[in-house]
């Protein structure tokens, strides 16, 4: 079975350069922002833009791909001129990916700041509607977070329990190995992937995940502190990845989000995963 293993890849130059990145890297899958992840107002995408990505795309064999919404979007936010913004970007995104061949746009649920679970989680639901409405848009997925307050979404019965109340099948999740540990979800010993694997299952269904975010934890278990760390080098280990990537998590997408820094590079992680899940390396 072929692992699909790749990276968050950078659109400078324009967007068809994520695939040529993706490429250079060998991902056999990748993960990008359609636009600046820091900016409210963007360019819509022309049909030469989206005929030249979609071209190299379909001739690179790399599938599936996943693009990311930007960083300042908020879907619980109770100011109301920010939830409306929020709400457009997510519907934004959804298009684009439909008009890119997109299959699948990530998600993170937001912050009430301060209002609580149940009213944040209510502007979650509506924003969520309107947004798997796009016609022959992409499968949302709702990435779980690593539970700092007023953050939603980082336990599975919080993320069961919205994907529940919006009711369309064309929601999943993505799952961030790092934020799942810094809320208390060990998976360094087959025991405990077992117990988060099948709690996953019972609250949400193993079916709904279609991504892994691959990134080792700054943060010691439970600590809630989102900090990722290249593959190994965290307080999950070698031993724990060696773990995962032996399980039926290595059988769905892996994208690594691993720092830009002088102790290893890309290809190092790379390197690392294959060799850590006992595949060749060159």
């Amino acid at each position: 079975m072929l692992m699909r293993l790749g990276f968050h890849v950078s659109i400078e130059g324009g967007l068809d350069r994520a695939v040529d990145r993706a490429l250079g890297l060998g991902c056999t899958t990748f993960q990008f922002f359609t636009r600046s992840p820091r900016m409210w107002k963007h360019a819509d995408i022309d049909e030469e833009t989206a005929s030249v990505f979609r071209s190299k795309l379909q001739s690179s064999g790399i599938r599936p791909v996943f693009a990311h919404i930007p960083y300042l979007p908020n879907l619980a936010s109770p100011r109301e001129d920010i939830y409306a913004k929020s709400v457009e970007s997510l519907i934004v995104e959804a298009g684009r990916c439909r008009f890119l061949g997109v299959p699948y746009l990530v998600t993170h649920l937001g912050s009430s700041l301060g209002t609580g679970y149940e009213a944040g989680s209510l502007r979650v639901v509506q924003a969520l509607r309107e947004a798997v409405n796009v016609k022959a848009g992409p499968t949302i997925l709702l990435e779980n977070t690593s539970g700092k307050r007023n953050d939603l979404g980082s336990t599975f019965q919080e993320m069961g329990d919205i994907m529940e109340r919006v009711g369309n099948l064309r929601l999943g999740v993505c799952m961030d190995i790092c934020h799942a540990f810094a809320r208390g979800y060990d998976a360094r010993t087959e025991d405990g992937l077992k117990a988060t694997l099948r709690d996953f299952d019972e609250v949400i269904g193993l079916d709904r995940l279609h991504l892994i975010h691959l990134n080792d934890s700054m943060g010691e278990l439970g600590s809630r502190i989102d900090r990722h760390e290249h593959i190994g080098l965290g307080a999950i280990g070698e031993e724990g990845f060696a773990n995962i990537l032996k399980s039926e998590l290595a059988e769905k997408p892996l994208i690594m989000e691993t720092p830009v820094d002088e102790r290893r590079t890309d290809a190092g992680n790379m390197r690392k995963v294959l060799e850590l899940a006992d595949l060749h390396v060159d």
